[in-house]
């Protein structure tokens, strides 16, 4: 496991930055309620954060642990982190820049523009918008926020394990959606074992699973429904290696689960939910992962910033 990212530092960066994140709910409920066989389903709902996902966490363990230089900050996106960051950074009084793709979802464009962030678009997918972000950084001075493969970004997700460990300490299993791997990194971090974390990616767009089978890093396929918010060609170096040791497996879920995941939130639990933030409930909804008998299973789920259950 990278020596940076561990519970006690963890522990230090939500001391640091509680007061700037809501400590989102968790709601327990059983799996019948979705005819599952199984009785304890609890979740960790995300949506309800600041900027509609978890995202602000790492973005404020950026700002207030980071020397910001006067041309402020620059972060690149595919939507939820570029929010997070021109969120913290309007709370903060810094100027901030953000650069999203064309894939990036008009809920979440609007949301980073009425948080008075400057906003370019640019490119298909995220690693476009990334590169024409990196250009900007090299030539301004502005602070590189980076959405997943960043210290600070690590440690600001694993507050979201330590909150819901707090709020369901009896949990057996944690399924976690991943794209560049920012919070399964820092959650896997922070259980360190103790309990199961089940990584859970579309099949669109496997960097995890590529990268676990490859021994490292590696570019994968990038597309599906959740492409605004699971799709970075790899997964984070950083990421990497706790993934190696903390997370126990990954699973792929078909865009068409992730939509019945989606469906299946809004009917029973009125839980609205992008197509990233309902990737973790898909692997269990689907059955790609199948509790014991007994299994406590929690489930993050990630963000919320759409309009609809369906986006086709």
């Amino acid at each position: 496991m990278e020596s940076t990212i561990t519970r006690e530092s963890i522990a230090a960066t939500h001391s640091l930055i509680r007061r700037h994140i809501r400590r989102t709910p968790a709601i327990e409920t059983s799996g019948a309620d979705f005819a599952l066989d199984f009785s304890s389903l609890t979740f960790k709902l995300e949506l309800f954060q600041h900027s509609g996902s978890f995202k602000v966490r790492g973005a404020f363990a950026n700002l207030v642990t980071r020397q910001v230089p006067p041309a402020g900050v620059v972060a690149a996106s595919g939507g939820n982190h570029g929010a997070a960051v021109a969120y913290a950074a309007m709370k903060l009084g810094l100027p901030a820049k953000i650069f999203v793709p064309n894939v990036a979802s008009p809920e979440k464009i609007d949301r980073i523009r009425g948080y008075g962030a400057e906003l370019v678009v640019t490119g298909k997918y995220y690693d476009d918008a990334l590169e024409a972000s990196s250009k900007w950084a090299a030539a301004s001075g502005a602070l590189v926020v980076h959405a997943f493969d960043q210290v600070e970004t690590l440690l600001g997700q694993g507050t979201a394990a330590l909150e819901f460990e707090e709020q369901a300490p009896r949990i057996d299993t944690l399924l976690v959606p991943v794209g560049g791997g920012g919070l399964i990194g820092g959650v896997a971090a922070w259980y360190a074992n103790r309990i199961r974390v089940i990584g859970v990616e579309p099949e669109a767009a496997p960097t995890l699973t590529s990268a676990l089978r490859a021994g490292r890093p590696v570019d994968s396929p990038v597309g599906g429904i959740a492409a605004d918010s699971l799709a970075p060609k790899r997964v984070g170096d950083l990421v990497f290696p706790i993934a190696q040791s903390c997370v126990e497996r990954v699973v792929l879920v078909p865009d068409e689960a992730i939509q019945d995941a989606q469906d299946a939130l809004w009917r029973v639990l009125r839980v609205l939910t992008e197509p990233g933030g309902a990737a973790a409930f898909a692997a269990v909804l689907s059955r790609r992962y199948m509790p014991e008998t007994g299994e406590r299973v929690g489930v993050l789920v990630s963000g919320g910033n759409t309009s609809g259950t369906r986006q086709r």
